[in-house]
């Protein structure tokens, strides 16, 4: 990228990071209801603090921090830049106001743009290298900041709609479920070639696989209701140990967002509480509940090294499929074909059998930055394909995106695998 476009990628992400709350009232910038969801007003100043911690500071000389303060208040989990507010204490801070936040971003887009186009010729390169990398972050906290919206306007009991304009996609028959041969062997996964990706997408490395065959579309509402209705939440025998444990304590009967009324199942959207449509994909779904269903369904979830294949073998394009420009902000039914394949890339983020681990010959970079992906890397399942809620320019077949077995928030669904 030269300065310009650099320029013009910087304004474009930090103005949909606005454009997501805008038609939030003040009082929705607070609330954080667990410890796994933060307050929008809280993502809008981490995503500003990242670019005053890791640019401005530095390479500014003397430069007058809008508030010393803030460097407790929007650090997250950089131990490398001290000490901060605890996560689950986030929504605790009534202060600083909105008012306040929305000026700092100001502050920081001013510091921002002056600095990417009086840095020097010499230190750009890097410094446009690092800058992407930034605009991927604060890409992460957009998809975040949908998801944890959701999650806010649930816990209230009006079940208040986040937009009422959201795009609807026309109805279509259900495709039948097959599954797409893919041939196994010893192949390459991984990030290679030109532009961004994460340091926990490479390096490119030789796997083994058997041949196996991966379902041409994710899992239906309609299909994981038989689920439900089969009494899977109350068997034991379907689910691992920690999911069974998970399922008692907590009481899980369903995906989170459906509720039953008088025999009829409803779904929380951002666009309101709807009828639920079984021709949609499943979402919502732990991974502990994914793996429930594949092993009610006599099938299993792919591993990682499988679902990238075949997404390369069968898929046309890394950033084909629905994704947050849709405006659907919502898994759709299937329709458009991507290769063999309906729904492979947006929609809902799909579960592997894979844990996130590193790859052969990772290591992680010097550095706060250091932080960002490695120390990670234990007790989480990997996930593949994007969702409703993720930049269309942020996706990669490669991408990597990791969480713990229990979490339901995020936009997560069901592809199923099966051997050969």
């Amino acid at each position: 990228m030269n300065r310009p476009e650099l320029h013009a990628y910087f304004q474009c992400v930090r103005s949909y990071s606005e454009a997501i709350c805008k038609p939030l009232a003040p009082e929705d910038y607070v609330p954080q209801p667990i410890a796994d969801v933060s307050p929008p007003k809280w993502h809008l100043g981490h995503t500003s603090w990242f670019y005053e911690a890791v640019f401005l500071q530095d390479y500014i000389s003397g430069y007058t921090f809008f508030n010393p303060n803030y460097k407790f208040i929007f650090n997250s989990y950089y131990e490398s830049f001290g000490a901060r507010v605890e996560r689950p204490l986030r929504g605790t801070l009534s202060r600083p106001v909105l008012k306040e936040v929305l000026n700092y971003r100001a502050y920081i887009d001013e510091q921002m743009a002056a600095l990417i186009e009086r840095i020097d010729e010499e230190q750009f390169p890097a410094f446009a290298e690092l800058l992407v990398l930034a605009l991927n972050h604060e890409q992460q906290h957009q998809e975040l900041l949908l998801t944890d919206l959701k999650y806010i306007l649930a816990c209230n009991p009006e079940k208040p709609t986040y937009r009422p304009d959201l795009a609807q996609s026309a109805t279509a028959p259900l495709p039948a479920l097959k599954f797409v041969p893919c041939t196994g062997g010893v192949h390459e996964v991984g990030w290679s070639g030109e532009g961004f990706a994460y340091d926990n997408e490479g390096p490119r490395h030789k796997v083994y696989t058997g041949d196996f065959a991966l379902a041409n579309r994710l899992v239906s509402n309609g299909e994981y209701l038989e689920f439900v209705r089969a009494g899977g939440y109350t068997d034991f025998r379907h689910w691992l140990e920690d999911g069974w444990k998970t399922v008692c304590d907590e009481g899980w009967q369903m995906p989170l967002y459906w509720q039953e009324q008088d025999d009829s199942y409803f779904e929380f959207t951002l666009g309101g509480l709807v009828p639920l449509d079984p021709a949609s994909p499943a979402t919502h779904i732990s991974y502990y509940e994914a793996e429930a269903f594949a092993q009610w369904s006599g099938k299993r979830l792919p591993s990682e090294a499988e679902w990238e294949l075949a997404a390369r073998q069968h898929a046309p394009s890394a950033q084909a499929g629905p994704f947050a420009d849709a405006d659907f902000l919502h898994p759709q039914p299937p329709q458009d074909q991507q290769g063999d394949f309906y729904q492979l890339l947006g929609d809902a983020w799909q579960w592997t059998g894979s844990a996130y681990l590193p790859y052969p010959g990772y290591r992680r970079v010097e550095g706060a930055l250091g932080e960002y992906n490695g120390k990670f890397m234990i007790n989480q399942m990997v996930l593949r394909g994007g969702s409703c809620a993720t930049s269309r320019d942020h996706m990669r077949l490669s991408y990597r995106n990791f969480f713990k077995a229990d979490k339901r928030w995020q936009f997560n669904g069901i592809r199923l695998a099966e051997c050969v």
